[in-house]
């Protein structure tokens, strides 16, 4: 893992290439703490932080091929190198190094731009090659490495994260509204969007390629389902089991790949316990694990944390996270994640990283991804019981399913039918709605909006950020089961656009630590997407398959445990014990007014509200949190910039 920026263009933008790379990294330097590099030519330079994880001795970067024709930037890992290595060596290729920086220049003077269909890993990388004057930015299938690009002057320039692109002459960092009001409805922009005006994010699973004055952005991977009507294989669930179970245990196996220790973290859920799991059969020494626990009785899962520290063995290290502990730590939180937030969860997960970083370790394995991939998420259930429901809209029985969807929404217990039925949608939205899974959740996000300034809804005139999302799913979408629609939803917007970006990469790199995820093999997530709706989510039973595959992995008590999501204390984070000097600041009048998004009255009732401990639910937190992680990102970054822009003048 590790931090990279360049550019590609016009020399005479600025008069110091060298200078300007080392400013870029330097921003970025909490993602490779341990070495840094820059090369510069004639129209292109790369610079690199390095985290050092493969070929410690010899894998310094920028890397040069033997030739010296191609030079990389490279962020990430590829957990093939191995396999490919050998490859190429068979074909008469000569490595100087041990690193998997290497493999890739060899690959690409094989096979061009194409290289990247061979790579099994997470990765941002530019590659200058300098006999075609081309740059080549590309990003792993699922987005789990960030890489964002801006034009200034005729010239590229991209980076790992924002701040780094902020520090080109000419780059000011200036609010895009559209991107805001898609991060309040959707909880994320929409890629290439970013809450940054003229800055762009290239998209997950996307190549980018400048040459000869000519750009070119395109896809290289695309997340595919069956179409509905299409027969089943007809595979026994047995059979579907084995091969999931010998993909997910190569996936991390391959992972584990490293010069330096690799960890697990353990959340006491099945996706972290089934990873560490499976790790701890192949460490050659006991595998160290690492979690955190909450003093709210609601987010805790400690209890289930030790027990599968007690069945597998491992050295464990945990933290508890309180309240004050996340109001503390989250104006931090906001710089790394370089976007408003509407929900405090990745506070808890710096926390973590932080942790995992003082024990020593730089690589921990984590769960993310079975969720998105094997239907696990309650939405998916809800959604299946919405269409249910919608099927006889006067029934009175129908709706009493959704009380056992949210066993830990206590206040759902005492509702009615009708109250329920009307709570979440069911017979409002068509069925043939492509966004009929999501309607929900982003109509009660978007009842934050009601705090907009009213400057800021004359700029969006009327826009809805979910038509540009209709505008963006695949054209075989239609054809999808609408379990595949609702997965293909969070696997391709929400995992990379918020889970990845502002609860993973983030905050471990914040601490110069890397997250690898077994359960978002492309191997695997291909497979996944073609196992039947009905072994993914039988009944309302969640990941049946993944529970049948590794049950003999985890406890019983794992395995049948409710479905219980990450979550973190949102607004009573702040308010429990007396609201910290910093949110009142920016969620004043005077510093909403100057800010000019939100409006200031409304703004003034809901902190007053939830600082009289009044109940808050999911709007009242979204807005909370959403409010002061925008105030904060504003502060941080457009008044910071704006102030730096004077000062030059």
């Amino acid at each position: 893992m590790c931090g990279i920026a360049g550019y590609c263009g016009a020399a005479s933008v600025f008069e110091d290439g060298t200078t300007l790379l080392r400013q870029m990294i330097q921003a970025i330097a909490h993602r490779g703490p341990d070495e840094n590099g820059t090369y510069v030519a004639d129209g292109a330079g790369l610079g690199h932080m390095r985290l050092s994880i493969v070929g410690l001795a010899d894998g310094q970067q920028p890397m040069e091929s033997a030739s010296g024709d191609l030079v990389i930037s490279y962020n990430g890992e590829v957990f093939n190198y191995v396999e490919l290595r050998d490859d190429l060596i068979a074909q008469g290729h000569r490595f100087r190094t041990g690193s998997d920086t290497e493999v890739i220049l060899h690959l690409y003077e094989e096979m061009g731009p194409d290289c990247v269909k061979m790579l099994n890993g997470d990765f941002a990388f530019a590659l200058w090659d300098k006999k075609r004057r081309r740059m080549m930015l590309a990003r792993d299938r699922m987005g789990v490495r960030p890489l964002f690009y801006t034009w200034s002057g005729g010239t590229l320039f991209f980076a790992s994260e924002i701040k780094a692109l902020l520090r080109v002459p000419g780059v000011a960092a200036e609010i895009d509204p559209y991107g805001l009001d898609q991060i309040f409805t959707l909880w994320t922009p929409i890629a290439p969007r970013t809450i940054f005006k003229g800055i762009s994010e290239l998209p997950p699973a996307h190549l980018m390629i400048v040459e000869d004055q000519r750009t070119k952005v395109a896809p290289y991977w695309q997340l595919e389902y069956p179409d509905l009507d299409s027969a089943s294989a007809g595979r026994s669930e047995s059979d579907v089991g084995e091969e999931l179970r010998h993909l997910l245990t190569d996936a991390t196996r391959i992972r584990l790949r490293a010069d330096v220790p690799v960890g697990s973290y353990l959340s006491g859920g099945l996706d972290s316990s089934v990873v560490s799991a499976i790790a701890a059969r192949i460490v050659p020494d006991q595998l160290r694990t690492f979690s955190i626990g909450f003093d709210t009785v609601e987010h805790d899962e400690t209890a289930f944390q030790m027990q599968m520290v007690e069945a597998l063995g491992t050295r464990h290290s945990s933290l508890s996270c309180s309240k004050s502990d996340i109001a503390a730590i989250f104006p931090s939180v906001v710089e790394h994640t370089e976007r408003p937030i509407l929900r405090t969860a990745p506070a808890p997960l710096y926390l973590l990283s932080h942790l995992a970083h003082n024990e020593g370790y730089k690589v921990v394995l984590t769960g993310e991804g079975a969720d998105e991939v094997f239907a696990g998420y309650d939405i998916f259930r809800e959604a299946k019981v919405r269409r249910f429901c919608a099927r006889q809209p006067e029934s009175r029985i129908r709706p009493h399913l959704f009380r056992k969807l949210y066993p830990y929404l206590p206040g759902l217990k005492q509702q009615t039918p009708e109250y329920l039925a009307a709570f979440f949608g069911a017979g409002v939205d068509g069925i043939d709605d492509p966004l009929h899974s999501h309607r929900p959740r982003f109509r009660g996000t978007a009842a934050t909006k009601m705090f907009f300034s009213p400057e800021l809804r004359e700029a969006l005139k009327g826009y809805d950020a979910t038509e540009d999302l209709v505008s963006s799913l695949p054209k075989d979408y239609a054809r999808w089961h609408p379990l595949h629609q609702a997965q293909y939803l969070e696997t391709s917007l929400l995992l990379p656009g918020y889970i990845l970006c502002c609860q993973s990469d983030r905050m471990a790199m914040a601490h110069g630590l890397e997250g690898r995820f077994p359960f978002l093999d492309h191997r695997l997530v291909e497979f996944a997407s073609r196992v039947p709706v009905g072994m993914k989510l039988k009944g309302l039973g969640e990941k049946h398959i993944l529970k049948q595959a590794t049950r003999d992995l985890v406890p019983a008590s794992i395995t049948a445990r409710q479905k219980q999501p990450y979550r973190a204390p949102d607004s009573q984070s702040f308010t429990a014990a007396g609201l910290p000097e910093y949110v009142r600041e920016h969620m004043g009048s005077d510093a909403i007014a100057d800010a000019g998004l939100f409006n200031a009255p409304a703004v003034a009732k809901l902190l007053e509200k939830c600082t009289r401990n009044a109940p808050t639910g999911y709007r009242d937190d979204s807005a909370f949190v959403g409010i002061l992680s925008t105030q904060l990102w504003h502060q941080k970054f457009t008044n910071q910039t704006n102030r730096q822009t004077v000062a030059a003048a």
